[in-house]
């Protein structure tokens, strides 16, 4: 934990899926969900965290999931838990439901990539491209789910070259199992880094260019 730094110049805050259709209470997943996210106090500490990233001069990258009619055209064997969500017009681009949750939606500085369809926020958008274009070497993954997009996406960056970096307290998944299993033992293998929100704001190195 001694060794932790961050430069705020080539760390990015990856934060994925805060969409309505998980986060509102009137989401189609909120029934699903809802029970975790209240447990786990998931909306105050993502805003903690985007909060205190952006102060201390870290970008914040929204990776967003989007569905429509064509997304899995070129897929011939589809997950059953992505036809649910497109049977049911879950994350439906052009909806409600895909919408930035309200108090943790997009500002100005923050930089928004293109909207993922299966669990991986590199596959199929610019998340890559935006990174390297902004300098980043070290990517730090908050959002949803925890072992779902939050483990795909942290895979990817770590066989991308990037330093990884799991916040366990920043993070939510449908059931304490799925919980559990992403942050005790999916983290620790594919991370070079598991903190939580306070252990990754305190280790943020002050801005040299404030």
């Amino acid at each position: 934990m001694n060794n932790r730094s961050y430069s705020p110049q080539q760390t990015a805050l990856v934060v994925v899926d805060l969409l309505n259709d998980f986060l509102a209470e009137d989401g189609k997943l909120s029934g699903q969900i809802g029970a975790m996210l209240d447990k786990l106090d998931l909306r105050a500490q993502l805003g903690r965290v985007i909060t205190g990233a952006r102060e201390a001069g870290v970008t914040v990258f929204y990776a967003p999931h989007g569905l429509h009619a064509d997304a899995f055209s070129d897929v011939k064997y589809v997950l059953p838990r992505f036809q649910f969500a497109v049977d049911n017009q879950v994350f439906w681009e052009g909806t409600y439901g895909a919408d930035f949750y309200p108090p943790l939606q997009p500002q100005d500085g923050d930089v928004v990539v293109g909207r993922h369809h299966m669990f991986d926020s590199f596959a199929g958008t610019d998340l890559h491209e935006q990174l390297r274009s902004h300098g980043i070497e070290k990517v730090v993954l908050a959002g949803l789910t925890s072992q779902t997009c939050i483990e795909g996406t942290g895979r990817h960056a770590l066989e991308a070259g990037y330093h990884v970096t799991f916040l366990t307290d920043a993070v939510a998944e449908f059931t304490e199992e799925a919980h559990r299993a992403a942050l005790e033992i999916s983290y620790p293998t594919f991370g070079h880094e598991v903190a939580t929100v306070d252990e990754f704001l305190t280790a943020v190195e002050p801005d040299k260019a404030a």
